[in-house]
């Protein structure tokens, strides 16, 4: 079940982070996905580096570091596969 959980929230996360991140991202929703994925983790252990401790309710503070993450990682993972999809159809046109 804890395999099901990251698949819902790195798919929310990674669907909230392309929808705040101004102009069109190329990635795929599967790519975005992951990146959530990533971007729960490592907000995890940020907020645990913080002193954010797993709490009773919704954690607030945990879920904000996550979202940053997130953010972080489907920008940058963007700019790399825009680059890498052009760089890819350039090859073929020479």
């Amino acid at each position: 079940m804890g395999w099901l959980w990251a698949i819902i929230v790195g798919f929310v996360l990674g669907l909230i982070a392309k929808a705040v991140i101004p102009g069109k991202q190329h990635i795929p929703l599967w790519l975005a996905t992951i990146c959530g994925m990533v971007g729960a983790i490592a907000g995890n252990a940020i907020a645990r580096g913080f002193g954010i401790e797993e709490t009773r309710g919704i954690d607030w503070g945990r879920h904000i570091f996550q979202l940053a993450a997130a953010i972080v990682i489907v920008f940058f993972v963007d700019m790399l596969y825009t680059t890498m999809k052009r760089r890819k159809h350039e090859g073929q046109r020479a």
